[in-house]
């Protein structure tokens, strides 16, 4: 990422990737729960349901579900999530650097394929971007407060855009057999019944998802680089 001081070493790709792998799990383990009421919440409103429970809110929705499914519910899916965030969030961002000089764009038809693409550019280039203007206008030192507010503005901008095509993504892969013969059709289903807001159902809980994650996996990927950049020339030095 830009911003990093002289003095810095700048770390290889093994550290971006390593690190970048461990913050994403990280940051998955502690907002696991905000990613299960999330969906649960765009979900809501579907006519076949089959149960009548109402979620409201994040906290009301994550108590719900504890007490009526148990606090394991929560966690539903993590062993896929970390093994995603290994195999993927790795990549993708402990490559970012190196990607940015060749490619400015990627090419997808899916939901799931076009909501990643969304996620990604905005989430890694909104933080690049932001964090490369606070440090070369002196309003923070590259440091954890200007991560931190860097991600959190990625974790926002991502949320707007992506929140569209995540809802009906979820509410496609959700739905009965046969009740939406595509996905332009379950979109359109829901503009015609539910208004554009429906695309925005669960926009709080994606937001201190996305915000929250961004926040613990940059913070700690960047401290994490420099941990290991500077065990590494201490070694260096020592031998």
């Amino acid at each position: 990422m830009v911003g990093t001081t002289a003095t810095d070493v700048p770390p290889t790709m093994g550290v971006k990737i390593f690190s970048a792998g461990v913050a994403a799990c990280l940051a998955d383990v502690i907002t696991f729960p905000l990613d299960t009421a999330k969906v649960r919440l765009q979900i809501q409103g579907e006519c076949q349901t089959t149960s009548g429970i109402r979620y409201k809110g994040v906290l009301g929705t994550i108590t719900t579900l504890a007490k009526t499914e148990g606090p394991l519910k929560l966690y539903s899916g993590l062993p896929a999530g970390l093994q995603r965030q290994i195999s993927f969030a790795s990549l993708r961002i402990g490559l970012y650097d190196t990607v940015q000089e060749f490619w400015g764009g990627e090419e997808g038809t899916t939901p799931n394929l076009l909501r990643n693409i969304i996620i990604n550019c905005t989430e890694l280039v909104t933080y690049d971007l932001m964090k490369g203007a606070l440090v070369r206008n002196d309003i923070l030192a590259d440091d954890v407060p200007c991560h931190l507010l860097s991600a959190l503005i990625a974790g926002f901008c991502t949320t707007l855009l992506s929140s569209p095509v995540d809802v009906v993504k979820t509410r496609f892969i959700n739905s009965p057999q046969g009740q939406y013969t595509s996905v332009p059709s379950c979109a359109m289903s829901m503009l015609t019944k539910e208004g554009p807001t429906a695309f925005f159902k669960g926009f709080a809980p994606s937001f201190l998802r996305l915000a929250s994650w961004n926040v613990i996996m940059f913070v700690s990927f960047e401290k994490l680089k420099r941990e290991l950049m500077k065990s590494r020339q201490t070694v260096d030095c020592a031998t």
